[in-house]
C-alpha cells in the first residue's frame, strides 16, 4: 500500500467523500476508488498531469465540480531521484520541481479561492522528514530543496489564510515500510514507520481539534535526519 491509498482509504473511512488522482495508473486510481466505495461514501478518479498548471488547476475544479465542494487537499504527488550531484542533469533536476514543488503550487493556488467561498478548509502537503534543517544530502539535492520549497510555501500560504479557516500543514514522512530504500541503521527509533502511523498525523490535522493549527511540519519519521 503507497502513502496516496492509505490516506484516501482513510479519508473515506471517515465518511468523506474523495478525488483519487492519478497520471499513468488508471487500473489502480480505478481499484482504490472501489475500496473507498465500500465504505459509503462516493469516489471518483481524475487524470491529469499536475506539473502542468493547466492541468493541475483543472483537477481541483473538477474534484470540487463533480463531489459538490471542495474541503481537504492532500499533495501526494512527487518524482524521487537518487544520484551523484556531479552527473546530475538539467531534465532531472527540473523535473523535480516541477512534481514535488510546482505541482503543490499550481493546485493550493486554485484549491484556496474554493475553499474561502466555503468558509475554510484542510491542506496537507506531503514532505520529506529533514528537509527543513537544511543539511546537505547530494545523492537527492534536487529532491531535497524541492521539499524544503513546499515547506516554505505551506508556511507562507498558512499565514495568508490564517483568517480564513484553511489550515495549511505539512506531513514529513521519513523511511517507511513503502519506502524505496530503507537505511535502517540511520534511523534512531531502529524500525521502518508504519503508514497507519503518518495516516493517524493527517488524520489529526483534519479534524475539529486541528483547527487552530496551522504553517507546521509534522515528522513521522522515528528521529530519521535530526
Amino acid at each position: 500500500m503507497g502513502i496516496g491509498r492509505a490516506l484516501v482509504l482513510a479519508l473515506a473511512e471517515d465518511g468523506l467523500d474523495v478525488a483519487v488522482h492519478y497520471r499513468d495508473s488508471r487500473e489502480e486510481a480505478e481499484r482504490v476508488v472501489g475500496e473507498a466505495e465500500g465504505f459509503g461514501v462516493r469516489a471518483i478518479a481524475l487524470q491529469a498531469d499536475v506539473t502542468d498548471p493547466e492541468k493541475a488547476r483543472g483537477l481541483v475544479d473538477a474534484a470540487a465540480a463533480q463531489l459538490g465542494r471542495l474541503d481537504v487537499l492532500i499533495n501526494n504527488v512527487g518524482n524521487y531521484h537518487r544520484g551523484p550531484l556531479d552527473t546530475l542533469d538539467d531534465k532531472t533536476w527540473h523535473a523535480m520541481f516541477a512534481s514535488n514543488l510546482h505541482a503543490t503550487f499550481y493546485t493550493c493556488q486554485q484549491a484556496v479561492p474554493i475553499m474561502r467561498a466555503l468558509g475554510g478548509g484542510r491542506i496537507i502537503n506531503i514532505g520529506y522528514a529533514g528537509a527543513e534543517y537544511l543539511k546537505a544530502r547530494p545523492t537527492i539535492a534536487p529532491y531535497q530543496i524541492a521539499k524544503t520549497g513546499v515547506i516554505l510555501y505551506s508556511k507562507a500560504l498558512a499565514r495568508t489564510e490564517a483568517e480564513t479557516s484553511i489550515t495549511v500543514n505539512v506531513i514529513s514522512p521519513g523511511v517507511m515500510e513503502n519506502s524505496v530504500t530503507k537505511p535502517l541503521d540511520t534511523v534512531p527509533s531502529g524500525r521502518l514507520g508504519r503508514l497507519s502511523e503518518l495516516v493517524a498525523a493527517a488524520r489529526y490535522l483534519l479534524s475539529d481539534e486541528a483547527a487552530y493549527i496551522t504553517g507546521v511540519t509534522i515528522e513521522v519519521a522515528g528521529g530519521w535526519n535530526l
